[in-house]
């Protein structure tokens, strides 16, 4: 039996996020009955990830009749899932003028459909479940401070594939805009409630790790073997990296999110979802009492992001004054160089083997529509939107970003391997980080506020990019492919799967 995916090692230390987000809460938190895998099983799919692209593809393939079960490495909506905004819209940023300059009326109409597809299936569901996912229909808004042109275009552009969009100058947001366009009939909710609801009807195996994947189907774990016909890779980033060598055709960017208290007043209620169309502006939207406010976006693993935190809370200050922050949080999304996710099989050698992945900051609607298609494609082995999706397409408009990421690899690999002298370990301050050479090796150093020292291996140990620190929420990030890393060096996020710790830097650290 030929492998499909081997890991080098399981990482059983789960690094924290700085900061639980509003969601992650565990009053809010209705959780199913937790199974762990304790024999060997056969099934007709499996599908590796229980967040919301992993649980919904799930429902939808049991709801047609077929037998599947989801292998989870944590829990049920511990990833992505938990950090999002949770808008439920078609309205991705500016993306119809440019799919219908670079794929065509056709594609984009696709694209359109499935995900105004995707806001009706959320109601459809939380009803037919009774979910009480405090799911509301409200317009949602991307909005311009710069100019008029480009947010009349995409009003024009939504119109004319079959949205009803309405370019306005009014909102009710507390500064005033150049323009905006509005989507009708979008939605928000809470999203782990809603998962939660759907979990239930599912048989999930949570705290299962996964040791290798053969070719023929056999999924061999720590706990048990999982023999499947199918397998659907719903893990945020694809980790099995050949075939389909998504890594050369995806990074990750973090975006970070508060949630403010005390910030209502007659004059300053939203009537909905809000987001600057500049990648360096806000965005909006209500949770019961709560206004959850965001900005700060930087690539992954970018050696210099600006204090997100502090820019949130200027701006806060500024707008609500009497509002407080009570709860901080960040996210991190897969980014395709053109915009739209990878969705469909992964690979030509791989007929039964499925992807979903790259939502671009719209997990949401992605989620159902990677859900829809992935489930008439292994139920009916087709589906009539897969063509927009398609995970080896063409990318046109995306050629500038396949070079700039390229070239971002190239760099990070390179500076590991020179392992370039960076800093004195002394002269590293109090609450900061640096890097240094021990022995023709290098090492990332946190010094804390109480002068201890922590030592990581600064080689990503998924594929040996070197990692940077991120001062916002003291980590250390790959800039390659998004893995991510507490200054522990246990791992929090994917697509590494083990720590960036090491015997050598054990030694290290006793001396």
């Amino acid at each position: 039996m030929d492998t499909l995916w081997k890991s080098k090692s399981v990482s059983h230390n789960s690094g924290k996020e700085k900061g639980e987000s509003i969601w992650g809460q565990k009053e809010y938190r209705n959780e199913a009955p937790s199974f762990t895998l304790k024999n060997d099983i056969n099934t007709e799919v499996a599908v590796i990830g229980a967040g919301l692209a992993g649980i919904l593809t799930a429902y939808m393939l049991q709801e047609r009749g077929i037998n599947v079960v989801v292998i989870e490495k944590d829990q049920v909506g511990s990833g992505a899932t938990r950090n999002t905004t949770a808008k439920i819209t078609s309205q991705h940023g500016l993306i119809y003028q440019k799919l219908l300059r670079y794929k065509g009326e056709e594609r984009a109409r696709e694209y359109a459909r499935v995900n105004q597809m995707a806001i009706q299936k959320y109601e459809e569901i939380s009803n037919h479940l009774h979910i009480d996912c405090d799911y509301e229909i409200l317009p949602n808004y991307i909005y311009s401070l710069r100019g008029e042109e480009k947010i009349r275009r995409e009003a024009e552009a939504a119109k004319r594939i079959g949205i009803p969009a309405v370019y306005t100058k009014e909102t009710t947001l507390p500064f005033q805009v150049k323009a905006a366009v509005r989507f009708h009939n979008q939605a928000q909710f809470h999203p782990i409630k809603f998962m939660d609801g759907v979990a239930k009807e599912l048989t999930i195996y949570e705290h299962t790790n996964i040791i290798e994947i053969k070719k023929n189907g056999l999924i061999i774990t720590e706990q048990g073997n999982v023999k499947a016909k199918s397998i659907v890779i719903a893990t945020h980033y694809p980790f099995i990296n050949t075939p389909g060598y998504y890594f050369l055709r995806l990074h990750q960017e973090r975006s970070y999110v508060t949630a403010l208290q005390g910030w209502k007043k007659q004059d300053n209620i939203l009537d909905g979802m809000y987001l600057d169309e500049d990648k360096n502006g806000f965005s909006f939207r209500t949770y019961s009492d709560y206004l959850i406010l965001g900005s700060g976006y930087h690539r992954t693993g970018d050696n210099n992001p600006l204090d997100a935190y502090e820019k949130i809370e200027t701006a806060a200050k500024k707008w609500y004054p009497e509002a407080s922050i009570v709860y901080r949080w960040s996210n991190q999304d897969c980014i395709t160089p053109d915009g739209i996710p990878y969705i469909g099989r992964y690979s030509a050698r791989t007929p039964n083997l499925y992807i979903a992945t790259g939502f671009n900051k719209w997990g949401m609607t992605s989620s159902m529509a990677a859900a829809r298609i992935i489930s008439d494609m292994i139920v009916n082995k087709e589906s009539e939107y897969e063509k927009v999706f398609y995970p080896r397409r063409l990318m046109f408009s995306g050629s500038k970003v396949l070079l700039k990421d390229t070239g971002i690899i190239a760099k990070s690999q390179l500076s590991e391997r020179l392992k370039m002298h960076q800093d004195k370990l002394e002269d590293i301050q109090p609450n900061q980080a640096g890097s240094i050479n021990y022995n023709g090796e290098k090492y990332g150093v946190y010094r804390d506020k109480e002068n201890r020292y922590y030592f990581v291996t600064t080689k990503c140990p998924h594929l040996g990019c070197s990692l940077e620190w991120n001062q916002n929420e003291l980590t250390w990030d790959c800039p390659c492919h998004g893995s991510r890393f507490d200054y522990h060096g246990r791992l929090i996020s994917n697509p590494a799967t083990r720590d960036a710790f090491d015997t050598c830097q054990r030694k290290l650290i006793k001396k």
